[in-house]
């Protein structure tokens, strides 16, 4: 779900998720502090599923428990998340008491945790699709390796396509693949980051898609899918273009991608294209991958028998869950953020201030930029969404603009972003250093920043 989702480092205990499934039964069990943290956030995610069903369940009780579970896993993230998260929460409870002692503003104490609960449930859903299928075996690689142009295509496409599903944990498996056949060299990591990032453009299965449909719920999927996939595509024939001819690639080893590797991915997007229209039209994107990856999971290992079904469930309860705290901590707090800075604004201006008085051209480029220089500073572009959210009046704005700003910036900001969950996972996994990746991406930002700035603008103009 990252994701392309901010950074959380595994403890030192925690197999990674693909090994985690694949482990024998003797596997220690994590501290108690882990495994109730993971009852925690699992037992938010079942309920927030029940809630589809039945909807009269009081949705604070998900945010109460998820809350619990990241406070309970609290001492395990690293202290750089710590700050964050910190800062993040303490404004927006410093904003929230503000707006009611100063301008006696009217909130909402019973649902003030609500924030970005329905992205942090479909990131946990998400996470089940670990369990779908066995795990590839760790052999050397057969054959001599697919190099050049050729290679490095296969790497963006193949972490492109199979991580707009499986987020993070795509970049994994494929780079350590090709780590196999040596260290990872620049643009085999440049690759990597870039192929990821740009998903978010577009894929359902990315937090940036749950944040923008939870912030604007009326916003048309197949538009940003329409504009934001080409927008990605160019990303990758930038990318292509660019470090073949910034490095020598003949001896750069590549991901050979298979048709049967992308069953996966397009029979996932099936599904949900099919709930979404079809079997559960009332539910949105995020509501269906929530119960649909879970349910999905469930019903692959129960075909192996209820033990296995059993085992790998609890190892994921145990360990891949844990192992999430970082970022649903980040987003929690995030969420928090929004809903105490929109209730100051509103209750200092009487709801009769925004950032922009026309969310047009050029609100949405300047929106665009702010968030994607942010990022480069070392903030996640939640934050600025968030930020950006909260100081707009969202229901009367063209939200498709909207939301295509916020996946625009999110796929640029986290590619650039030295500080970002999918740099820092490259820095613990292959030792690259963030600010490294920053500046061998400072001309592809502006490459996709020149582009995305061109479709806001025909999406501004094309919509009104």
């Amino acid at each position: 779900m990252t994701t392309e989702s901010p950074s959380s480092t595994l403890p030192e205990h925690a197999p990674p998720a693909a090994q985690v499934a694949s482990s024998q039964p003797e596997t220690p069990l994590p501290s108690l502090r882990h495994q109730l943290g993971g009852w925690l956030i699992l037992t938010g995610l079942v309920l927030q599923i029940a809630s589809f069903m039945l909807p009269w369940l009081p949705s604070p009780l998900v945010s109460l428990l998820l809350w619990s579970g990241a406070i309970t896993l609290w001492p395990d993230i690293p202290r750089r998340n710590q700050w964050q998260a910190g800062i993040l929460a303490g404004l927006g409870v410093l904003m929230l008491m503000a707006a009611k002692l100063v301008y006696g503003g009217d909130i909402d104490a019973w649902h003030v945790l609500d924030g970005n609960t329905f992205v942090v449930t479909m990131l946990v859903g998400v996470s089940f699709i670990s369990l779908i299928g066995r795990p590839p075996q760790e052999s050397q690689p057969k054959g001599p390796p697919i190099t050049g142009k050729r290679g490095l295509i296969g790497t963006w496409l193949g972490v492109h396509l199979l991580g707009a599903i499986l987020n993070l944990s795509t970049m994994f498996v494929i780079g350590d693949r090709l780590e196999r056949r040596g260290p990872l060299n620049d643009p085999q990591l440049l690759a990597l980051n870039r192929g990821l990032c740009s998903a978010a453009m577009w894929s359902p299965f990315f937090a940036a898609m749950g944040v923008v449909i939870s912030l604007t719920p009326d916003i048309q999927f197949t538009t940003m899918v329409m504009v934001g996939l080409p927008v990605a595509l160019a990303g990758g024939l930038f990318s292509i273009f660019e470090l073949s001819r910034r490095f020598d690639l003949s001896t750069t080893p590549g991901f050979s991608l298979s048709p049967r590797s992308l069953l996966m991915p397009a029979g996932m997007a099936a599904l949900v294209l099919l709930f979404h229209y079809l079997i559960t039209p009332n539910l949105t994107i995020v509501a269906i991958i929530t119960f649909l990856m879970p349910g999905i999971a469930i019903l692959a290992n129960l075909l192996r028998g209820s033990l296995v079904l059993r085992q790998r469930i609890q190892r994921h309860r145990h360990f891949r869950l844990p192992a999430m705290r970082g970022e649903i901590t980040l987003f929690l707090c995030a969420g928090l953020l929004t809903k105490g800075m929109s209730s100051l604004v509103t209750a200092a201006t009487q709801g009769n201030w925004t950032l922009f008085p026309v969310f047009d051209t050029s609100a949405a480029i300047l929106s665009f930029l702010g968030i994607v220089a942010s990022a480069i500073a070392g903030l996640h572009p939640i934050i600025g969404v968030s930020v950006l959210a909260s100081m707009l009046d969202l229901g009367s704005i063209n939200q498709n603009l909207f939301g295509f700003v916020a996946l625009a910036s999110w796929g640029v900001g986290t590619a650039v972003g030295p500080l970002s969950g999918t740099n820092l996972s490259l820095q613990g996994r292959y030792g690259i250093s963030g600010y490294r990746m920053m500046r061998n991406n400072l001309l592809y930002a502006l490459f996709m920043s020149l582009l995305v700035m061109v479709a806001i603008t025909c999406l501004a103009n094309s919509t009104g």
